[in-house]
C-alpha cells in the first residue's frame, strides 16, 4: 500500500485466505474487499429458490470482517466481489441477486463489484465468452435488458451508505490465538469456505450479539492498541466510536492486550468478558517474563470477583453468556431486529442518523417499530423507486422513536432521522389496501419482441402463463423478451391509487399503461403503484417480461452445439465437474400467476 501510494494509486484488496489476522490483513488496504460465495436463504416469500444452486459461505460474520478493519480505520468504502458461484450458470435472476446484495449492504459493504464479468467481442457467437465462477452481468445474458434498474437501486444504496461514519454499537476481540492454538497444522489459510470449521465460537458469538439487536465490529490485538476514550466511548480512527468492547471467551492473549483493556477502562471504557477471563499469554518466546507481566493484571481481575465491578471510571463485566452480558452493560439493543426480526445498520450523519433496514425473512412488517434514537424530523427513502417522504414519528421514553414501518418480505428501506426540522418534502404515502381488487385473468396477449430463436406472431393465451406453455417447441428453447397485453376496464372508485401486482414473474418486467413507461420489476415483491397513469374506463396494460438463458443453453447441449471455447473456465458446474447442461428441464418463461390490481388509500 505505501508503495501504490508512492506511484499515486490505491490498493483493493481481499484478505481471506490469509493466514494472518485477518483484520490486520484486510486492515493494510486502502479499500478492504469481502466476497459473497452462493447463495443465502432466507425463505423470503415468493422468491423462487433453484434446485441447483450453491449454499453462500459468507454469512454476516464472514463479510463484517472488511468493514470491521474499514470503520475502525477510518477507511471510507468497502468493496464486495459480488454473486459468485450463486446458481448454475444461465440461472440467476436478477431477483435472487438483491437480498445478498443487501446482506452485504447491511455488513458494511458500500462500493460492490461484478467480479468476473467477461469482456466478450461482439463477433463472437453466443453466449460468447464466459468466466467460470460469477454471474454473467454483461450484453451476452438476457437479464442484461432490465439490470439497470438493479443498478439504479445499488446506486442509490451505495449513495446514502457512504457518507456519515459508521455506527455500530460494540467492538468484538477476534481471539486468535485461541483459534491458531485450537486447529491442527502450523498453518491455517482463513478462507470462506472453511470458517464454520476454523472459527465456530467466534461465528456463534457474531450471531448472538446481531440477534441480540446490536450491530458489532471486529478489532485486533494491534488495533485495540491504537484504541482510545472519550467521556467512556472507546475511540477509533476518525469518528468511529464504540459504547464497549466485547471479549469471547478468550483463554489466550497478549499481555500488552490485557494491559490496554485494562487502561481503557481506568479512563472510561466498559470492557464485557464472556465466559471467563484470559488464562494466559500465547506462544514461548520470553514466555516467563511475559506471563508475570500478565498475571499481575489477571490478579486484579480475578481479586475482584466474577460478576464485574468499577475500575477506574469504567467498569468490568464478566457474565456466563451474551444476554447476561450485555443487558448487565445497560445498553439496548435495536427491537428492528429481536422482536421483527429485520437486518439493518446505522450510520451517523452530521445532522442525524441513518438507518438501512432490509427485511431478509418471510414475514411481512406492518407496524410501529422502536428506534433506539431521536430526532427533530423523519424521513423514509425507497432505494427501488427513489421515493422519499417525511413522516409523523411517535415520540417513545428514553430517547427512542417509534416508526411506522411498511416492509413486505424481501423490501428495503432507509430511515432517516435529522436534528433539525424539516420543511418542503412531501408526506411519505402508507398504503391501505382496499377490498375491491380487480383479477386481470382474461384478455391477455402474447407477443415476442425480442426472441432467440425467433417466434413471430401475436397469441391469444387468455390467462398470464409462461410462454413455455405455448404450442411450439421454440418457445420452450428461447431466451427474449415477450410482451404480454391486456385490455381493462377501470371502475370509479374513491381509492388513492392503484397498485398492479404481477405476483409470479420470471423474471423480470418492464411495465406500460397506456404506452407509458411506468417502471420496471426485477425483485420480489413484483409491484408497483400504477394510479396516477390509468384513467377511469379503458387501459391498455402491457408487460415485457424477459427470462433466462437456461433453456437456450440446455438445448445447445443437447443439439451437441459446441460454445465452450475456455479449456479451464468454461465451463464448471457447481460441483467442480465439467458436464454440460443437457439434463435441464423446462424452467417457465413469463408471467406465471394471475394478475391483480389493487385499489389503496394513502394514509
Amino acid at each position: 500500500t505505501r508503495w501504490a501510494h508512492s506511484h499515486g494509486s490505491t490498493t483493493r484488496n481481499q484478505a481471506h485466505g490469509s493466514p494472518a489476522n485477518l483484520i490486520d490483513a484486510y486492515a493494510c488496504v486502502d479499500i478492504p474487499e469481502c466476497e459473497g460465495f452462493g447463495l443465502s436463504n432466507f425463505n423470503i416469500k415468493g422468491l423462487r429458490t433453484d434446485s441447483l444452486r450453491k449454499k453462500n459461505d459468507s454469512d454476516i460474520s464472514m463479510l463484517k470482517y472488511a468493514s470491521s478493519a474499514a470503520h475502525i480505520t477510518g477507511k471510507k468504502l468497502v468493496s464486495s466481489e459480488t454473486f459468485t458461484w450463486l446458481t448454475e450458470h444461465f440461472r440467476t435472476s436478477l431477483s435472487q441477486c438483491k437480498p445478498d446484495m443487501n446482506l452485504m449492504f447491511v455488513s458494511g459493504v458500500n462500493h460492490m463489484f461484478f467480479h468476473g464479468t467477461p469482456y466478450s467481442p461482439r463477433e463472437a457467437a453466443w453466449p460468447g465468452w464466459l468466466f467460470y465462477a460469477s454471474i454473467n452481468m454483461s450484453p451476452s445474458n438476457s437479464i442484461w435488458r432490465d439490470a439497470p434498474a438493479f443498478f439504479e437501486y445499488i446506486t442509490r444504496c451505495q449513495s446514502f451508505l457512504q457518507n456519515g461514519s459508521p455506527d455500530s454499537d460494540f467492538l468484538l476481540y477476534l481471539p486468535i490465538f485461541d483459534i491458531w492454538d485450537e486447529l491442527p497444522g502450523r498453518m491455517v489459510a482463513f478462507d470462506i469456505h472453511k470458517m464454520d470449521r476454523y472459527a465456530p465460537k467466534f461465528i456463534s458469538a457474531v450471531n448472538s450479539i446481531i440477534n441480540l439487536g446490536y450491530d458489532v465490529d471486529y478489532i485486533s490485538d494491534a488495533l485495540i492498541n491504537k484504541l482510545e476514550t472519550d467521556n467512556g466511548m472507546l475511540v477509533a480512527a476518525q469518528k468511529a466510536r464504540y459504547k464497549a468492547i466485547i471479549i469471547p471467551s478468550a483463554k489466550l492473549m497478549p499481555e500488552s492486550t490485557l494491559k490496554k483493556l485494562m487502561s481503557l477502562a481506568n479512563e472510561g471504557a466498559t470492557i464485557i468478558f464472556v465466559g471467563n477471563y484470559p488464562e494466559s499469554v500465547p506462544g514461548y518466546g520470553n514466555l516467563d517474563l511475559r506471563q508475570a507481566e500478565f498475571n499481575k493484571f489477571k490478579s486484579t481481575l480475578q481479586h475482584n470477583g466474577n460478576k464485574g465491578f468499577n475500575f477506574g471510571k469504567g467498569r468490568i463485566i464478566l457474565a456466563a453468556d451474551y444476554k447476561t452480558a450485555l443487558e448487565n452493560s445497560g445498553i439496548e439493543g435495536e427491537e428492528l431486529r429481536t422482536l421483527h426480526g429485520l437486518h439493518f445498520i446505522r450510520r451517523k450523519l452530521d445532522d442525524g442518523q441513518l438507518y438501512f433496514v432490509s427485511c431478509l425473512q418471510e414475514k411481512d412488517i406492518n407496524q410501529i417499530v422502536t428506534f433506539n434514537t431521536a430526532g427533530k424530523s423523519w424521513m423514509l427513502y425507497n432505494p427501488i423507486n427513489g421515493e422519499k417522504g417525511i413522516i409523523n414519528p411517535v415520540d417513545m421514553d428514553e430517547g427512542k422513536t417509534g416508526i411506522r414501518l411498511q416492509l413486505r418480505s424481501g423490501e428495503s428501506l432507509f430511515v432517516r432521522s435529522f436534528n433539525k426540522p424539516v420543511t418542503g418534502v412531501p408526506q411519505w404515502n402508507y398504503i391501505t389496501e382496499l377490498p375491491d381488487t380487480v383479477s386481470l385473468q382474461h384478455g391477455w396477449k402474447l407477443e415476442f419482441i425480442q426472441s432467440s430463436p425467433a417466434i413471430t406472431g401475436t397469441f391469444e393465451i387468455d390467462r398470464p402463463v409462461s410462454w413455455t406453455n405455448l404450442d411450439i417447441p421454440s418457445a420452450k428453447t428461447n431466451t427474449g423478451t415477450a410482451r404480454y397485453s391486456t385490455e381493462i376496464n377501470l371502475p370509479d372508485t374513491k381509492a388513492d391509487s392503484w397498485i398492479l401486482d404481477l405476483g409470479d414473474v420470471r423474471e423480470s418486467a418492464r411495465v406500460y399503461v397506456n404506452s407509458k413507461y411506468a417502471g420496471t420489476l426485477w425483485a420480489v415483491p413484483f409491484r408497483i403503484d400504477i394510479g396516477q397513469m390509468l384513467k377511469t374506463g379503458k387501459n391498455l396494460i402491457e408487460v415485457e417480461v424477459t427470462n433466462l438463458p437456461a433453456n437456450r443453453i440446455a438445448d445447445m447441449d443437447r443439439s451437441q452445439i459446441k460454445w465452450r471455447i475456455f479449456k479451464n473456465a468454461n465451463m464448471a458446474r457447481l460441483n467442480g465437474e465439467k458436464s454440460d447442461y443437457s439434463s435441464w428441464g423446462t424452467i417457465p418463461s413469463g408471467l406465471n400467476s394471475n394478475v391483480f390490481l389493487i385499489p389503496v388509500k394513502y394514509n
